[in-house]
């Protein structure tokens, strides 16, 4: 029975080492994660450019603004304001406002597909050539992007890249001249006063 328990403990002892070392990894990931997060969405604001490709399939690049609830983005076939109240969307040529619920999915052109709960994934942390490599994948049952992969900057901790797996294709965003804090409230207020005469679409 003595030679029977020494056995299990020596099994287990690798299997045991390689939780803790997982366990070490996702606490390390997750840190790393929400210190990214905080930069991005906290309440300092935040700001950068994009360039996304979604499946070789679209493609579009643009400018994006962050403040908690709020944002505000300016691409070439579309542009909006959200205060965290009301989002006004104006896409492409069209002399149209259309006026949303601040947080209704359907502003954006891919809605749900990219809602995000960060406590719905299990988080790790690599080292890259280029910076460090957080990987996300969705917990088994709950709803979301099945992989996000995000390339950090080891220095600074500001974003560079990331690659989201939504069913089965990929969409790939590059990141660049990325500025955290020195958002004003007024960056998200729609300039009505610039786009009179456009017809109005109330989907609140």
């Amino acid at each position: 029975m003595k030679a029977k328990s020494i056995l299990l403990a020596l099994l287990l002892v690798p299997a045991l080492s390689l939780q803790a070392q997982e366990n070490a990894n996702t606490r390390q990931a997750r840190k790393m994660f929400d210190e990214v997060y905080e930069k991005v969405f906290g309440a300092q604001g935040a700001s950068l450019h994009y360039l996304v490709n979604v499946a070789n399939i679209y493609k579009t690049e643009g400018t994006i603004w962050y403040k908690g609830k709020k944002s505000k983005y300016e691409s070439k076939s579309s542009k909006a304001w959200n205060d965290g109240v009301t989002a006004y969307v104006i896409k492409g040529d069209k002399k149209r406002v259309e006026i949303y619920r601040g947080d209704d999915p359907k502003q954006s052109r891919f809605g749900d597909d990219f809602k995000f709960e960060p406590n719905n994934y299990n988080y790790h942390i690599a080292n890259n050539p280029e910076g460090y490599l957080l990987t996300l994948n969705v917990k088994k049952g709950m709803k979301g992007m099945k992989e996000i992969r995000a390339l950090i900057d080891k220095k600074t901790r500001d974003p560079l890249q990331l690659h989201i797996k939504v069913a089965f294709f990929w969409a790939h965003v590059n990141i660049s001249n990325f500025k955290s804090g020195g958002i004003t409230d007024a960056t998200f207020t729609f300039p009505k006063e610039q786009y009179k005469g456009y017809e109005i679409i109330d989907k609140r």
